[in-house]
């Protein structure tokens, strides 16, 4: 009996040793007391060689090295290359020939001159204004690709950091389940818990191992997304992203509406294409009116040794307007309105996103204050009197098991919504036209503050 009871106050005592230390630091350091949250997912040492990645540096990378930015970059150069083409007038000809015509007094010699086309007056400058307003357009498209890559970047960076601390939060659970199994045997040999116990266990180590796996893919699916991103090999290694800083959005949902109407280089490009079927409608109208043609011709008479000259002045006369310049008109007409109707969804489209992201920005706001501040506080005291039951027979198996699991899912979801806020913020910033922040062409005294992931200060708001 004396060393049944010897065997159990070892065991205990060595169940609460363990407990203790594999706390995580916000319980072990006492947080709780202040409400923090932030040691809730203590990083796991970096492998060795494995090096950290900043956003900042792939979006450098990526805007000198992306194809299809420079793509886009090459298509406005050849844009802009169109338009003194299109001011310019016509080549001139130059004209050579010999005549020799039987008269009485017989025409014999050599024919030289030139001729030069000239559009009527209005007709370049207007071609120049339509080139203009297609190469603004194709400008606007640039910076609208540049601004759509690097949202995509930074998605796929936050959605890698999430995986990331996601294989965190379950390793160090699957080393307490690992414990939590050597304690329900060492329970089960002593008569203390049932077998039920270490199989649950077992299984849930289990399901712990299988979702690493699908971690582990995922994490090198995100690995070759961004490298693929960036013009890197996919399969090339990449590194660990940095600590995310969860930046408060302070912008009013009016003044984001109309920062995106006023910057946003995709309703811009739309704006564009109106102006240039506007102009591009002058100049069919234009058209009406007929061009010119100049000459003029010197002539040599070998008979009589003597020289002459000849000017021409030709007007090329639209006759088969009903079919040509008509048609023509009409043709800008019907692309106009389409443009018009073009800008109309763009803009629909846009200020929906701008709603839309905002409100996901404003939800996962909330759900990181709650989750931060209260449930996660919440579930790990709640473990932690669970694991201290469980070690005396007060609480059951699956009690403790759920405590842990309902622990893991809080700070998964943590991770989840903070993610889901930088990347409503970077959609918001695709659409608005840049960085959220009190610099640049809007009123100062507003723009963003940020905080690290999971970090309060002492009046409990955002650090930042």
């Amino acid at each position: 009996m004396k060393r049944s009871l010897f065997h159990i106050s070892s065991w205990v005592f060595s169940a609460v040793t363990f407990y203790v230390l594999s706390l995580p630091p916000l319980v072990a350091g006492g947080a709780l007391e202040t409400g923090h949250a932030t040691n809730l997912t203590s990083a796991i040492p970096l492998a060795t060689g494995e090096d950290r990645i900043t956003l900042q540096s792939l979006i450098d990378e990526m805007v000198v090295r992306s194809p299809e930015i420079e793509a886009a970059r090459q298509r406005w150069e050849a844009a802009k290359a169109v338009v003194p083409q299109v001011q310019t007038l016509p080549d001139p000809k130059v004209q050579f020939g010999y005549q020799r015509m039987p008269m009485m007094e017989p025409l014999q010699g050599a024919m030289y001159g030139i001729g030069q086309e000239i559009p009527f007056p209005g007709k370049l400058r207007l071609k120049g204004e339509v080139a203009q307003r297609e190469a603004d357009r194709i400008e606007q498209e640039y910076l609208a690709i540049r601004l759509r890559l690097i949202a995509r970047l930074k998605e796929a960076y936050f959605d890698l950091h999430f995986t990331h601390k996601a294989i965190e939060i379950v390793e160090r659970n699957k080393t307490l389940l690992m414990q939590f199994e050597k304690t329900a045997k060492s329970r089960y040999a002593v008569g203390q818990a049932a077998q039920q116990d270490v199989f649950r266990a077992q299984v849930e180590i289990s399901r712990v191992l299988d979702r690493l796996s699908v971690l582990d893919q995922q994490k090198e699916s995100l690995h070759a997304a961004i490298n693929r991103i960036v013009n890197r090999p996919p399969a090339g290694p990449l590194g660990t992203p940095e600590e995310i800083q969860v930046t408060m959005m302070t912008r009013p949902l009016p003044e984001l509406s109309r920062r995106a109407e006023d910057f946003s280089p995709i309703l811009q490009a739309s704006a564009k294409g109106v102006e240039r079927g506007e102009q591009a409608v002058a100049l069919a109208r234009r058209e009406y009116f007929p061009d010119f043609d100049i000459s003029a011709t010197g002539l040599r008479n070998d008979r009589i040794n003597e020289n002459g000259y000849q000017v021409m002045l030709g007007i090329r006369i639209p006759l088969y307007y009903s079919t040509k310049q008509r048609q023509g008109v009409r043709q800008a007409l019907s692309e106009t309105a389409g443009a018009r109707e073009s800008f109309t969804n763009t803009r629909q489209d846009l200020l929906f996103r701008v709603k839309d992201d905002f409100v996901q920005a404003q939800r996962a706001e909330r759900l990181v204050t709650i989750l931060r501040d209260a449930i996660i506080p919440q579930a790990t005291m709640a473990l932690q009197a669970s694991q201290a039951g469980y070690g005396v027979g007060k609480v059951d198996f699956l009690t403790l098991l759920n405590s842990l699991l309902t622990l893991q899912d809080s700070e998964l979801e943590l991770h989840g919504e903070m993610v889901a806020h930088e990347k409503a913020l970077a959609r918001l910033e695709e659409v608005t036209g840049g960085p959220l922040t009190s610099t640049g062409p809007l009123p100062p005294g507003q723009g963003a503050r940020s905080m690290d992931s999971g970090k309060e200060n002492r009046e409990g708001e955002f650090r930042r």
